[in-house]
């Protein structure tokens, strides 16, 4: 039990400040992962061979489909029980995050790479490069500026998802609110301070990101 001070706001911030590292971990990497799982997949998703094409449109629709709590609590309690695979907290939420951004991210990069002109494949094909070194060298530069403003976005969704890993007692700032509710009876002040924590976080990145998409449409 805590003791009661008449300072909640002050006294909860060594609670929030320990479960923002916990937030900023799972998300960075999670994210910096689910890049990687997206921009294969995307480029699967534009594939001409059905059986590529297929794998990751099913992985992309069963993400997209179903809840991440839901994600979540299959990654730590059921894969134990089907596969005999025990992953601890962190390494689930890290996996969670990335499978899930994963699926969005992949829809980004088949967009973002749909969306430059098909001239410039022809123009790379012209140039006597392959397929892969158009997109290497032409297609993947461009579309990966495009990219930038909904991968942001991503980011900021993944961050506030980070929340739902208290229902697995992750230690993140939403966890470590409650934890000094509960040993507190007092709701209020910890509560707001989860929130002020989130925007501190999030409304800098939305304010980048906005200046980024103006700077886009004027060139």
């Amino acid at each position: 039990m805590y003791l009661y001070t008449a300072n909640h706001y002050i006294d909860v911030m060594p609670f929030l400040l320990q479960g923002l590292q916990y937030t900023l971990l799972i998300t960075f990497v999670g994210v910096f992962f689910g890049f990687i799982i997206g921009a294969i997949f995307g480029l699967m998703r534009i594939s001409n061979n059905k059986l590529v094409y297929g794998i990751a449109t099913v992985y992309v629709e069963i993400v997209r489909g179903t809840p991440l709590l839901a994600q979540i609590f299959f990654l730590y309690f059921g894969l134990p029980e089907l596969l005999g695979v025990n992953l601890d907290k962190l390494t689930a939420s890290i996996l969670a995050i990335a499978l899930n951004a994963g699926a969005y991210i992949a829809e980004i990069v088949r967009g973002s790479v749909q969306s430059v002109e098909k001239g410039q494949t022809e123009a790379g094909r012209s140039l006597g490069l392959s397929s892969s070194q158009t997109m290497r060298y032409i297609i993947w530069p461009q579309a990966l500026k495009r990219m930038i403003p909904p991968l942001g976005n991503q980011f900021i969704i993944s961050l506030k998802d980070t929340s739902l890993f208290s229902a697995i007692a992750v230690t993140d700032i939403l966890y470590q609110g409650r934890q000094y509710a509960s040993g507190t009876f007092v709701y209020f002040e910890p509560y707001l301070m989860v929130c002020v924590f989130y925007l501190i976080i999030t409304i800098p990145s939305m304010v980048i990101l906005r200046r980024y998409e103006r700077r886009l449409e004027r060139e």
